[in-house]
């Protein structure tokens, strides 16, 4: 388990940040269905990666259990510090592929916390 432990631990010992979201969609927004925007917002957030080299890991998930109290795409994110996370969430890339989202979403849930 400590090996477990290690991986999660910072560049300088810190505990790193995990940024996890989900998103219930409106079943039609900007120009397109759920099922088009939720592979766009996984196309473009996952893209962040490679341009905010503060992200340290990123993984979007589209739901594929059809029921009304699922969501429909899920945000995994981590970064080494909350330095790096508050550096992201200013990043122009960032702020652009976040004002799709929050065209596209009927609902938001996040929860953000440092890894033990």
């Amino acid at each position: 388990m400590e090996s477990l432990a290690l991986f999660f631990i910072g560049a300088r010992g810190s505990l790193m940040i995990k940024h996890m979201v989900m998103w219930k969609l409106k079943d039609f927004a900007e120009g397109a269905d759920r099922a088009r925007n939720a592979k766009r917002i996984k196309i473009e957030l996952e893209a962040l990666k490679n341009i905010i080299p503060q992200i340290w890991h990123i993984e979007v998930g589209i739901n594929i259990i059809k029921d009304p109290s699922a969501y429909d795409v899920v945000l995994n994110s981590v970064f080494k510090s909350e330095s790096d996370f508050a550096s992201h969430e200013n990043h122009p890339d960032h702020r652009a592929a976040a004002g799709f989202v929050s065209k596209v979403i009927d609902q938001r849930v996040v929860v953000d916390y440092e890894t033990d």
